[in-house]
């Protein structure tokens, strides 16, 4: 799982909701800043995230 996109990728997510008028995307946003990996994939998830888009394909480093 490439968690580091993931991360900036709900980083985007709360930050454009939050400047588009939801205010409540903040918390959000800080949540997804301290998030462990475990708990990126829940606020993934609960955010509607496909997460076979961050699945690392072991193939690619074997080359």
């Amino acid at each position: 799982m490439d968690y580091n996109k993931l991360r900036k990728d709900l980083i985007d997510y709360y930050g454009t909701a939050m400047y588009s008028g939801f205010p409540a995307a903040m918390m959000e946003l800080s949540k997804v800043e301290k998030a462990s990996n475990e708990e990126l994939i829940k606020l993934a998830q609960k955010a509607g995230f496909d997460l076979r888009k961050y699945v690392i394909d072991r193939s690619d480093y074997e080359r």
